[in-house]
């Protein structure tokens, strides 16, 4: 229900705004939005947009390749199409409100997030998980806010599987998790990504936020799964959640307007 509220919301948005997009094949076709002028994107708030265009690791991050966009999608004129075009991307939606000028340097949305001090995010972070045998994972973390990881959820049907001889080759895993209260299967334990971003924040000493929508309960009963299942009394009582709409009442105004147009997030 959510992916066809935001799918006929971007159509509108597209449409009021005579945005350049295409629509996936399909019985749900997904809008694709595309760049346009010269620091203009139609799934992007012009502000953050013009922000992220100005420094490079941002800039790398909208570019990520949409590895579907062949098959899904019809051929741009504009060249490679990205992940974050597409209207459903949490991604996008994340640097939309993190990379507007004036929230890095927000004092409600310092205290929403408990973060300390302004400092620029960084997304897409390769957090390094240690492993068996003294090595690392290629676990990706969407954002990092000094001591803050930040993991966002808007459309995606879960927090993904994993069979369990892959969860458990996590140097910390046990020491971190009661692994018996885990969502699982016989074979598989529920929750992957979150486990992975947890072990994370413990093994960099950081706090851990998912970042979700009010209209996905699932999404948020499926994190309290894992939550109440994390040993350590300190780790447990730095995660957190927050719901897009709770963030949207410390933004500025006009991203707020654009955030209840656009995405329903009122």
């Amino acid at each position: 229900m959510l992916r066809a509220e935001l799918s006929e919301r971007a159509r509108r948005y597209a449409a009021e705004h005579a945005l350049p997009y295409s629509l996936t094949y399909g019985s749900d076709p997904v809008v694709c939005f595309e760049p346009f002028g010269s620091s203009l994107h139609g799934n992007f708030y012009p502000a953050s947009y013009r922000a992220i265009q100005s420094k490079t690791a941002w800039r790398s991050r909208v570019t990520k390749v949409h590895t579907t966009a062949r098959r899904c999608l019809p051929r741009s004129e504009k060249g490679t199409r990205s992940e974050l075009d597409s209207c459903m991307s949490s991604d996008a939606l994340l640097m939309n409100i993190f990379c507007h000028p004036s929230v890095p340097c927000s004092f409600a949305i310092r205290r929403l997030l408990a973060i300390d001090s302004t400092v620029l995010p960084e997304f897409g972070l390769r957090a390094r998980v240690p492993v068996v045998c003294e090595r690392v994972d290629a676990t990706e973390v969407d954002m990092r806010a000094g001591s803050l990881l930040l993991e966002a959820k808007l459309t995606e049907t879960d927090f993904q599987s994993a069979e369990k001889r892959q969860v458990l080759r996590y140097r910390d895993f046990l020491q971190v998790f009661d692994h018996q209260g885990l969502p699982q299967t016989s074979s598989h334990y529920r929750g992957y990504q979150l486990i992975r971003n947890v072990l994370a924040a413990h093994d960099r000493g950081c706090s851990f936020c998912v970042v979700l929508d009010a209209r996905r309960p699932d999404l948020l009963e499926a994190w309290y799964e894992v939550m109440r299942c994390i040993k350590p009394v300190e780790l447990r009582t730095a995660c957190k959640v927050l719901t897009w709409q709770e963030l949207g009442t410390a933004l500025p105004r006009s991203l707020q307007s654009f955030l209840s147009e656009k995405y329903g997030i009122d």
